[in-house]
């Protein structure tokens, strides 16, 4: 706290920090960033530090080690984020202003879920478990869904690299009844995020034997997909339908579960098992990537 109150200190120091975390021939030279991330620590200053960095996490390939090795720079990204806490409860007041700038934080913490070298550090810290208020709100207005939207954005890209760790880590926490709850009531581009999760985590060895240990977490996954079918079969998503139908088949990989299956399927899914006809079985068959998982149409009389 004292050296953040004492201003930005020389910018030998990020860049050494950054030297240290990061491969040769990247962000070297990169004055710019190192000057930026040395403002985060200046509250005056961290609201533009925060837009400039989170632009260039796509194309810095190393701005997850320099972030989470330089000084302050953690303590400031969670202050940004525990500060909108009280701003979520009731009545909620978050603004469009205010929920950009935490997006932006919450991008930089992306860009550290992402990263090989920072991924272990980020699970270790628990630092996912600060985003679960955002993922609990319901409000559907802009700044909440924006939020909520971002934060599935990093725990999606914790679970998009098949690792053990993470999944071990995610299954202690409640994310997946959070995840279930946006499944049913989010907008459609946060249903299939939250789909894809829930999917991720699926394909898990452990995460399926954990969705399908006790039958209470079997129906609560089952139940939320047999009403996002039904809602598919008036509006139909073939990015998001075709989540839910990844999470069908894993499930069906379970003896019970498969068992199980056979008396809460959709009733669209149990009257055409095949889907060979009907909406959602267009929507599939013009998509190549899932026009592989249907058999092929009966033949003609």
């Amino acid at each position: 706290a004292a050296a953040a109150a004492a201003g930005p200190q020389p910018i030998s120091q990020a860049q050494g920090a950054a030297q240290r975390a990061a491969p040769q021939g990247t962000a070297g030279g990169n004055e710019e960033v190192y000057q930026h991330v040395l403002d985060l620590r200046v509250v005056e200053r961290r609201e533009h530090a925060l837009l400039e960095l989170s632009k260039k996490r796509e194309t810095l390939s190393d701005l997850a080690p320099i972030l989470w090795h330089s000084f302050g720079t953690i303590v400031a990204l969670i202050q940004e984020i525990v500060c909108i806490y009280p701003q979520l409860s009731p009545p909620p007041s978050l603004t469009h202003s205010a929920s950009n700038r935490v997006c932006n934080s919450l991008a930089l913490l992306q860009c550290m879920a992402s990263h090989q070298e920072t991924r272990p550090l980020f699970l270790k810290a628990h630092i996912p478990l600060l985003l679960y208020p955002f993922l609990n709100t319901v409000s559907k207005d802009r700044p909440f869904e924006y939020l909520r939207l971002t934060s599935l954005g990093v725990i999606g890209a914790l679970v998009k690299v098949d690792d053990a760790e993470v999944t071990s880590f995610l299954l202690q926490t409640e994310i997946i009844p959070l995840c279930l709850r946006i499944m049913e009531t989010g907008s459609e581009l946060s249903k299939t995020v939250a789909t894809f999760i829930v999917q991720k985590l699926l394909m898990d060895e452990t995460g399926l034997s954990y969705i399908c240990a006790t039958a209470e977490r079997f129906y609560a996954v089952s139940s939320v997909l047999a009403k996002m079918v039904s809602a598919l079969e008036a509006a139909p998503s073939i990015r998001l339908l075709k989540h839910v139908m990844r999470c069908y088949l894993r499930l069906s990989d379970n003896s019970r579960a498969r068992e199980a299956l056979r008396q809460c399927l959709p009733e669209c899914l149990q009257s055409d098992p095949l889907l060979q006809s009907g909406p959602l079985a267009k929507c599939l068959r013009e998509d190549a990537t899932t026009k592989k998982w249907l058999p092929p149409p009966p033949p003609p009389p």
